[in-house]
């Protein structure tokens, strides 16, 4: 075991120790990247690897047990009890049960194969997520140019595309036809849709479309289903969505699964066209400055203090987290992500993640031969009485215009060191975008709300922008230094 302080540990009097960060030794002869993570009833640790292995860890004695093996690359979990797991195969959900009582589960069922396979190296399967009411939803990335299909798939045909069957399967010529594919592509049932399944997996209800690589599902403290999707095609940064049930989420491969969907390959649509069509993101993640690669999104329990209720969300390529912080306006849930976990040595690579009962945060890291790392790392906060945090930004209309009503854990004493400019990303079919109509964002009036804990900036803010608040300068009344210092508030609705 490798122990870690926070950063925050050695600010002295002005902050307080937060999060304590311990590694955790791998099991021996695995790959241990992580694909899920969940914490069982006696406090063991659920994981399941990539490369098929099933496992228990003793945070007491730090030591492995085996579970199951043999699995295609498992991509999350939902221990149900000690002895059932629920896992999200490549090919299938799968219920792990141990029948017979001896630690290893012995009987592998199948619970939900009803979607397509092509073979193709990029159909990842994601999931499960439980919402309020037992259901369960998994999400389907879509397929790439990267390669072609095997010659036996799984599922119905879609003929929506400029490549037959024949010519979609991969061969020493693929290079030469592949961008006639679509850089992802969903040519067989459900790829880049989130599916709602019965909590008995026995009916299946297509829930969302429009995903291309949505490695994070979960649900938020209010029965909200929030996808976090990776940036590319048809995603000029990385989003987060909370879910419009029905709702087609931007990248356009998976409407041909749509129930009537008449309009052929729809890629091919005009892109004014697809942008009318979308249910915008509920917050983006500005590319390369506040995250690259989101991952799970889980709620912080009510031992977190100040971040109770709250989202975090995995990041893969930097060494932090995200935080959500929503925000309703016109009956859409928007909001702000904010970073976590800054200047500490949790490193990258956070791709599962789960709360135990006594609030230990268990994060399970994988790169995959990308940006990342592996292994399972224990995070418990040791200062929460003592922290200063945003609690919420909220889009206010006034006499005058508009305001961002910003929430602290703590009074301030002054808010004027705070700026915000916004900016704005493309959507568009070309792989990620610049930033575009970059612009100050003035703040005509800073007004103080009861005991300074609350504070009002009156602004304008520009529909569909992001909008970026620095709070770098601040402190509380008694000189805490603020932990997530900048806020990014997605603007897709503005106050009617």
């Amino acid at each position: 075991m490798i122990r870690y302080l926070s950063y925050f540990a050695l600010l002295g009097a002005a902050s307080a120790a937060t999060f304590t960060i311990e590694r955790m030794p791998n099991p021996a002869g695995v790959d241990p990247q992580v694909g899920g993570v969940d914490v069982l009833p006696d406090g063991k640790v659920a994981v399941v690897f990539h490369r098929g292995e099933a496992m228990i860890f003793d945070p007491v004695a730090k030591t492995w047990s085996k579970f199951a093996e043999g699995l295609q690359e498992p991509l999350g979990v939902i221990a149900e009890s000690a002895s059932s797991w629920l896992v999200m195969q490549r090919a299938e959900l799968t219920r792990l049960k141990d029948t017979d009582g001896d630690g290893q589960a012995d009987d592998y069922e199948t619970v939900f194969d009803g979607f397509g396979m092509t073979g193709n190296y990029h159909e990842f399967a994601f999931g499960p997520a439980k919402g309020p009411d037992g259901s369960i939803y998994i999400a389907l990335n879509v397929a790439s140019n990267g390669a072609g299909i095997r010659e036996e798939i799984r599922g119905e045909w879609s003929k929506a595309g400029d490549l037959d069957f024949q010519q979609m399967i991969h061969d020493d010529q693929w290079g030469k036809r592949s961008e006639k594919a679509g850089r992802m592509y969903s040519r067989v049932p459900w790829r880049g849709w989130v599916l709602k399944l019965s909590p008995d997996g026995k009916t299946m209800t297509p829930y969302a479309s429009g995903f291309r690589s949505p490695d994070g599902i979960g649900v938020d403290a209010d029965g909200h289903v929030l996808v976090t999707d990776n940036q590319g095609d048809w995603r000029g940064t990385s989003p987060l969505h909370a879910l419009k049930p029905g709702g087609f989420h931007g990248h356009p491969a998976s409407l041909v699964w749509q129930e009537g969907w008449d309009q052929g390959d729809p890629r091919k649509l005009p892109v004014a066209k697809l942008d009318a069509m979308r249910v915008k993101e509920s917050g983006q993640f500005a590319q390369g400055e506040l995250a690259n690669s989101p991952t799970q999104p889980i709620v912080f329990p009510e031992t977190w203090g100040p971040y109770a209720r709250q989202v975090l969300i995995g990041e893969m390529n930097q060494n932090r987290m995200v935080r959500f912080l929503p925000d309703d306006v016109n009956g859409f849930r928007q909001g702000s992500l904010l970073p976590i976990f800054d200047e500490t040595d949790l490193g990258n690579g956070n791709h599962r993640l789960a709360f135990a009962k006594d609030g230990t945060l268990w994060v399970g890291k994988t790169h995959l031969s990308w940006a990342g790392a592996e292994g399972l790392v224990k995070v418990t906060p040791t200062g929460l009485s003592d922290v200063f945090i945003v609690t919420g930004v909220k889009l206010e209309k006034t006499a005058d215009g508009y305001a961002f009503r910003v929430s602290f854990n703590r009074p301030l004493p002054s808010v004027n060191s705070i700026r915000i400019n916004r900016f704005s990303y493309r959507y568009h079919e070309e792989y990620g975008s610049p930033k575009v109509d970059e612009a100050k964002v003035e703040i005509t009036s800073r007004e103080k709300i009861g005991d300074g804990s609350e504070w009002r900036l009156a602004v304008t803010p520009r529909l569909g922008a992001l909008h970026r608040l620095d709070f770098s300068g601040l402190r509380s009344e008694d000189g805490v230094h603020l932990e997530g210092k900048t806020a990014y508030y997605q603007a897709s609705e503005l106050l009617k």
